[in-house]
C-alpha cells in the first residue's frame, strides 16, 4: 500500500469541511481525492462510480445519513473501506456505524498525521478507532446489555412500532429521534430478548407479554 497512491472520496454536508479535507490530502504525498459528496445517498452513488480505496464518511447529514450509506456500501460489497470522520462519539452514533460496516471511526479533532495514518490503515483493511471510541467499545464488550433485563419505556415504544410494521425511518419521525438511535434501541432490544431480528423480537415480545 505504501508504494501506491490511495484514492479517497469525501462525504460531508459542510462545504468548508470538504474543502479543508481535500486541501489536506492533496497537499500530502500518496493520496488522491477522487470526489466529494454532500450526503450519504450521493456518497453511495459516487462510491460506485469512482471506486475509491477509502470513503471518509460523516454521520449526520441532511438528505442521507452516514450509517445508512455505510450499510448500503457494505450490502453492495463495494471494494471501498469506510472511515467515519465525525464530531459525534456517543453509543447512538458509534455502534450503529461500526455494525453497519465501517472499517474505522475517527473524530474531527484528530491530528493531521493521525488522519493520514488512519486512511492508510483503512485502505489496508485494518480497523482504526479514536481513543474515545475504542474505550467506549471496550466498555460495552466488558459490560454487555444483560439478557432478560426489562425493556426500557422507550424500547417498549420502539418494539410496539416494529410490531405494527413501522420502518426505522418512520419510527425515528414518530419518536423525534434519529434513525441511528432507533437502530441502537433495536440492538439493545435484540440483546435483552436474545433474538437476532425484528420478527423474532416481535414474537418474543408477544410471548413475554410485553406487547400484550
Amino acid at each position: 500500500m505504501a508504494d501506491r497512491t490511495i484514492s479517497v472520496l469525501i462525504v460531508d454536508d459542510h462545504p468548508v469541511v470538504r474543502d479543508g479535507l481535500r486541501g489536506m490530502f492533496e497537499s500530502a504525498p500518496g493520496f488522491a481525492v477522487l470526489g466529494e459528496a454532500a450526503d450519504g445517498v450521493q456518497g453511495v452513488a459516487l462510491t460506485e462510480r469512482l471506486d475509491p480505496d477509502v470513503v471518509l464518511m460523516d454521520l449526520r447529514m441532511p438528505g442521507g445519513g452516514g450509517v445508512e450509506a455505510i450499510a448500503e456500501i457494505t450490502r453492495r460489497r463495494y471494494r471501498a473501506k469506510v472511515l467515519v470522520l465525525t464530531t459525534y462519539d456517543t453509543d447512538a452514533d458509534t455502534l450503529p456505524a461500526i455494525e453497519a460496516g465501517a472499517t474505522g471511526y475517527l473524530l474531527k479533532d484528530a491530528p493531521r498525521e493521525e488522519l493520514f495514518t488512519a486512511v492508510r490503515a483503512a485502505a489496508e483493511g485494518r480497523t482504526v478507532l479514536s481513543p474515545a471510541v475504542a474505550s467506549r467499545l471496550v466498555s460495552r464488550v466488558r459490560h454487555p446489555v444483560p439478557r432478560d433485563e426489562p425493556l426500557s419505556a422507550r424500547e417498549r415504544e420502539v418494539l410496539a412500532l416494529v410490531a405494527r410494521g413501522t420502518s426505522n425511518r418512520e419510527i425515528a419521525a414518530l419518536l423525534f429521534i434519529s434513525e441511528a438511535t432507533v437502530k441502537t434501541h433495536l440492538t439493545h432490544i435484540y440483546a435483552k430478548l436474545a433474538v437476532k431480528d425484528r420478527a423474532a423480537a416481535v414474537a418474543a415480545g408477544y410471548d413475554r407479554g410485553i406487547l400484550g
